[in-house]
């Protein structure tokens, strides 16, 4: 019989979350031998010049590969979130990038495509200069007009929920980062 996990709350709010969906989580074990499961922590760039935006096709031996995605990956231990924002940027596309600012949190444990429960911190990162190849996990990097982006189907995981709310936010001027409570 599979151990059920009470739902976590905020205030009066109440998330619903698959308890049979533990595959993936990080099982932590604290004092008194208290068991845990914990979310993994990545991250994203919307990696941004002029009207156009970088975009990565994930290698086929990847979960959604050979599908367009936003550079980014797992944060590595003892980095802060923006340094493994830029870290991933260099080893997906090999550009330098200048973070403007955080985009987005999101924390939804149902996130299309995952199959881990990811928190994800996206930032928005002006690209620099090129300064080496991209690594194995990418199969190709190609620079999208904001107006001729691959079909949502094409790309990875929620980033074409993200690419969409950077498009609104370039005609809005909206707060950021956006958090969904």
């Amino acid at each position: 019989m599979k151990q059920q996990y009470p739902r976590p709350t905020v205030g009066a709010l109440t998330f619903k979350r698959k308890k049979e969906n533990l595959d993936g989580m990080i099982t932590c074990y604290f004092e008194k031998k208290k068991k845990a499961y914990l979310r993994h922590v990545t991250v994203d760039a919307l990696l941004v010049k002029k009207n156009k935006i970088l975009l990565i096709k994930r290698a086929s031996h990847l979960i959604e590969g050979n599908k367009y995605a936003l550079p980014g990956g797992f944060l590595d231990r003892d980095e802060t979130t923006a340094e493994g924002v830029l870290r991933e940027v260099k080893e997906e596309t090999g550009y330098e990038g200048k973070i403007i600012s955080l985009f987005r949190i999101n924390d939804n444990p149902d996130r299309k495509g995952e199959d881990r429960q990811n928190v994800v911190f996206v930032y928005l990162v002006q690209a620099k200069r090129k300064v080496a190849k991209f690594d194995k996990e990418v199969t190709k990097i190609k620079w999208f007009s904001l107006d001729k982006l691959p079909k949502p189907e094409e790309i990875a995981f929620d980033h074409y929920e993200n690419i969409e709310l950077y498009r609104q936010y370039r005609k809005e001027k909206f707060s950021l980062p956006i958090i969904k409570l």
